[in-house]
């Protein structure tokens, strides 16, 4: 439950997930969420640009996708789209965390921080 009683509600989008302003229960250590933050700048940045403003893939800046529903686009990390070049990442990401990056890209995503030595 979230504070004032209300409830997240869960949208159906392949898999659940749970919808936009329930970042707060979202549950991602700050190690594992620096391997994610790494992964969208290397891996997805390899597509979608080292800035993520776009290559073969889209701008995944937060103005290219304000208008996107986040569970659509936390569906679209976790499954891939069949078709296009884009794949799933299912066998990385758990749900909660492809949604937790749908979630940082709509608010702007961070920049890789190096880990202290």
């Amino acid at each position: 439950m979230r504070s004032g009683g209300m409830s997240c509600v869960w949208v159906a989008a392949t898999v659940l997930l749970p919808a936009a302003g329930c970042a707060a229960e979202l549950s991602i250590e700050p190690a594992r969420q620096q391997q994610l933050v790494r992964m969208v700048r290397q891996d997805c940045g390899s597509c979608h640009g080292m800035l993520l403003t776009g290559g073969l893939g889209p701008a995944l800046t937060r103005e290219a996708l304000a208008d996107k529903p986040v569970a659509a686009m936390a569906a679209t990390i976790f499954h891939g789209r069949p078709g296009t070049p884009m794949p799933g990442w299912k066998p990385m990401l758990s749900e909660t965390e492809a949604l937790w990056i749908a979630e940082k890209l709509l608010a702007g995503f961070p920049a890789e921080t190096r880990a202290a030595r």
